[in-house]
């Protein structure tokens, strides 16, 4: 059975998508453990044997459940670093984006995985590829407004260091305290201290109503 049909097809058997959505499910609940076809069955009331119409065993399940964190963490986070800014501040906020916007980054789908690969070495493999090719990328993206290699590198890192930090100590932080932090953050991270209208922006786009005198970031020959 070809990808498309085994996708498309839906009714008793369920459903490719609806087979990966309870895996999702139990693997943020409960842990790898918890991602078995016969409890996946019964969540979904549904035979085990419709399982085989979709899926060749566990492991293809496994497989594509970890297909599906890539693509949702790791593909977007690169893809934040390459997005349009006007100044390294800028491009950090596009960064910050994915740990506000669950669209664009799963935290508890990242902890999760990273918990399941504490079990198992070849899924630690994939995180240590995946933060690689993270870092990689952030790294870049300094590079690419002007700053040394190394220096690059070390600020790439303490980004995404304690970003990764905040997930796996599974932190929880009000609002308004963590928007009040965020151009600390930016010029931490960059040296720099973010534009009153960079700050604006991202604001906005996370629908935060910021108070006035919380812009008092600004950039050069810039009034707030």
């Amino acid at each position: 059975m070809n990808e498309s049909t085994k996708s498309s097809d839906s009714g008793w058997r369920g459903s490719a998508d609806g087979w990966l959505e309870a895996a999702y499910d139990g693997l943020i609940e409960s842990g790898v453990e918890a991602v078995r076809i016969l409890p996946l069955a019964k969540k979904l009331k549904l035979s085990r044997t419709s399982f085989y119409w979709f899926f060749k065993d566990r492991e293809e399940l496994l497989a594509a459940l970890l297909e599906r964190w890539r693509v949702k963490n790791s593909d977007n986070l690169v893809g934040q670093t390459q997005a349009y800014a006007e100044s390294i501040a800028e491009a950090i906020l596009n960064v910050f984006d994915c740990w506000l916007n669950p669209a664009l980054f799963d935290s508890q789908f990242e902890f999760a995985v990273r918990s399941w690969a504490l079990q198992e070495p070849r899924v630690a493999a994939q995180v240590e590829t995946a933060d690689k090719a993270r870092l990689t990328a952030l790294a870049g993206m300094f590079v690419r407004f002007g700053y040394e290699p190394l220096p690059a590198d070390v600020r790439a890192r303490s980004l995404y260091l304690t970003q990764i930090g905040y997930i796996s100590m599974n932190s929880r932080e009000d609002m308004q305290v963590r928007m009040q932090r965020i151009p600390e953050y930016v010029k931490i991270f960059t040296g720099q201290i973010p534009h009153a209208r960079e700050l604006q922006r991202f604001y906005a786009r996370h629908g935060y109503a910021v108070a006035e005198p919380l812009l008092v970031s600004i950039g050069p020959n810039e009034s707030a």
